[in-house]
């Protein structure tokens, strides 16, 4: 997904794609599978380490111009 994509999702959803929202996790009190958050937790920091290490690839080709 591209961080246009995801902009869009998280404003019109309100929480990341994968992620139950804080609202979805009240309502299961505490019944949520905590392993499978912790799977989609580090999928989600996998992917904002690759945003990130684009957007440095990209600030350091615009410093080259």
């Amino acid at each position: 997904m591209s961080l246009a994509e995801l902009k869009a999702y998280i404003e019109q959803h309100k929480h990341l794609p994968e992620i139950p929202s804080a609202n979805e996790i009240k309502e299961v009190d505490n019944s949520y599978d905590m392993g499978k958050m912790v799977e989609q937790l580090l999928l989600k920091v996998e992917e904002l380490t690759l945003y990130t290490i684009e957007q440095q690839k990209l600030i350091e080709e615009l410093q080259k111009k």
